[in-house]
């Protein structure tokens, strides 16, 4: 995989051999890994995610004129080209350009003084395991484009443009999470996200605990239809409850009146409801360095994945059973992302790494079909402006 620094030199590289000079600015954003929390953003809830140090980065320079060319490192270079005078479309065909496609479309639809612009984008953040690819560069080319021509954002409004931009110019229906903790992520800290309220508390990583991301390399080939259809169950138990959201629904208010429910929608509030829960005590474990109980917290949460909110897959089941055997109480482990494939997030102590990653080098591969990747991760910063080579002050 390429790390960051390589990405940055073959960013600049492309940015020269396409538009004959050198850019300007060069801004990153992270990937992301929660930690514990999945599905309780697009339902208001609480989520522990990090930002980690895998990105995107872009390399862009200011035009005097209306005109946007964009090309795509990850994609060959592919091109895509866009005039700020004309209407800005979707295109089904290229994917990749939507996301930036969008961000523009919303500066411009919002009134923000904009020019045209050249710009190279990249990334090492593996795409389709749940680590965020697409709300990494949402959010670098919001922060970008923001930064460059002072728009005036602040991180807040940034990752909720991002997310706009996701919503109703792609068309996934996805919560805040990925683009708030991306736009707004510390270094060596995850936080707690208050998804109703976008209010967050730092919270510390113990220093001899590693997280640790185990790609099981299975593709998650139905993730989106299936998202947008336990949204559509959670809004369906929202409503039962009379409730704008399951944020507002107790575990006592479930457990009274659940035998009341679909038996579906009571599956898919359940986990919810006590996804929530479980978000608040890991907070507790992890600032009071509790591996006992942060294990057993993700290992519930991991297996409420499986059986009420059902996203997960043979693979990831596997993996997560794999660790769970190597680690014991002494880590923990669940599936983290959208589900049925991607990625395995778990903590456990530095010095337990080397073993846990012999045993599922040894068992995955015979077990599942799949060869693993393993990406051992630090908490980062959020997105930011990484070198500029202009003479304009940047704020």
């Amino acid at each position: 995989m390429t790390s960051l620094n390589n990405l940055k030199e073959n960013l600049i590289n492309t940015f020269i051999t396409h538009f004959n000079k050198s850019p300007e600015f060069i801004f990153q954003a992270p990937g992301r890994v929660n930690l514990i929390g999945e599905y309780t953003d697009c339902n208001e809830g609480f989520v522990l995610p990090c930002a980690i140090n895998y990105g995107t980065q872009l390399v862009i320079s200011k035009r005097n004129d209306s005109d946007i060319n964009l090309v795509a490192f990850d994609y060959n270079n592919e091109k895509d080209h866009l005039n700020l005078k004309k209407d800005i479309q979707f295109e089904p065909n290229k994917m990749w350009a939507n996301y930036i496609r969008g961000i523009i479309h919303l500066f411009h639809l919002k009134g923000y003084k904009i020019d045209g612009f050249d710009l190279v984008v990249g990334g090492n953040i593996p795409q389709g395991t749940g680590l965020s690819s697409s709300a990494s560069l949402l959010v670098v080319v919001a922060d970008a484009i923001n930064t460059v021509f002072k728009c005036g954002l602040n991180k807040k409004e940034i990752a909720l443009l991002a997310q706009e931009a996701e919503n109703k110019f792609v068309g996934a229906n996805v919560g805040i999470m990925d683009q708030y903790i991306i736009a707004n992520g510390k270094e060596g800290l995850a936080l707690k996200i208050d998804c109703r309220y976008l209010e967050e508390e730092d919270v510390n990583i113990p220093n001899d605990w590693n997280i640790v991301i185990f790609n099981t390399n299975k593709k998650r080939e139905v993730a989106d239809s299936e998202y947008n259809l336990r949204r559509e169950q959670c809004e369906k138990a929202a409503l039962f409850f009379d409730v704008s959201s399951l944020r507002d629904v107790t575990t006592f208010q479930f457990e009274e009146q659940k035998s009341l429910m679909d038996p579906l929608i009571a599956k898919r509030a359940q986990h919810v409801i006590y996804e929530n829960e479980r978000v608040l005590n890991a907070v507790d474990a992890l600032r009071n360095s509790d591996m006992n109980k942060l294990s057993q917290l993700m290992y519930d949460s991991h297996e409420s994945m499986k059986n009420d909110f059902e996203i997960t897959c043979a693979e990831v089941d596997t993996m997560v059973d794999l660790i769970r055997e190597s680690l014991g109480n002494e880590g923990g482990v669940r599936m983290t992302g959208a589900g049925f494939g991607g990625c395995v997030v778990s903590v456990m102590p530095k010095s337990l790494v080397p073993k846990v990653i012999d045993y599922v080098q040894e068992n995955y591969e015979p077990k599942s079909g799949f060869k693993e990747d393993i990406y051992i991760t630090e908490p980062k910063a959020g997105s930011c402006l990484i070198d500029s080579f202009s003479e304009e002050v940047i704020v």
